[in-house]
């Protein structure tokens, strides 16, 4: 059994203390920079986020933060030990690669030959089909889909119930509104709504 300390204390942090407690994670406690909150669940806070290197020697972290830019300052500022929670219920093909702060939250599906990058969130219900490549601090929200062959850049958002069409690129830093479909390569970032999605300008 690990030691985990959560970072971050809202309603994404609750969902990830339930996923580390179903994979027999220790959860030690959290850090969050809002002294009002001292409770996440059951689970005491420890301190501010700026206090993680006092712990780092007694635990593995886990950024439990959805704004993937906040995600991405942590993990680039502190030098810690990340986990990679996986939920029970979510269905991992063969020869997906995974990796570290990447959480994966319940009835997602990752199908064969996919890799995950680093402090990404695939969440709940959401599909990630065949070859996929999901960079860095990308954001896969509930129930989006994503076809075969489909490459997602860096810092993304693709939400709620979104489609990307197979063998299409979307460069970094776009979000993808919530029920657009995506059915061709975008390559300059942006905000991208609609069936087919277009660039709010």
């Amino acid at each position: 059994m690990h030691d985990l300390i959560i970072i971050g204390a809202g309603g994404h942090a609750k969902v990830i203390a339930d996923i580390a407690t179903a994979n027999d994670y220790n959860i030690i406690g959290f850090l969050d920079d809002n002294c009002d909150i001292q409770k996440l669940l059951n689970f005491d806070r420890l301190g501010k986020i700026e206090d993680a290197p006092l712990f780092s020697n007694k635990a593995q972290f886990i950024i439990a933060i959805g704004n993937n830019a906040v995600r991405k300052e942590i993990a680039q500022k502190y030098n810690l030990s990340f986990a990679t929670l996986i939920h029970p219920t979510a269905v991992i093909g063969s020869q997906v690669e995974i990796h570290k702060g990447t959480v994966v939250m319940p009835l997602a599906v990752i199908n064969s030959s996919s890799k995950i990058g680093e402090h990404c969130i695939i969440n709940s219900a959401s599909v990630i089909e065949h070859d996929n490549t999901i960079n860095n601090f990308t954001h896969i929200s509930p129930n989006a889909t994503l076809c075969g062959t489909v490459k997602i850049g860096k810092n993304c958002h693709i939400g709620a119930n979104a489609t990307v069409i197979n063998n299409t690129n979307i460069c970094d830093d776009c979000v993808i509104g919530a029920g657009a479909v995506v059915t061709k390569n975008i390559e300059k970032s942006g905000t991208y709504i609609g069936i087919p999605a277009k660039v709010i300008k």
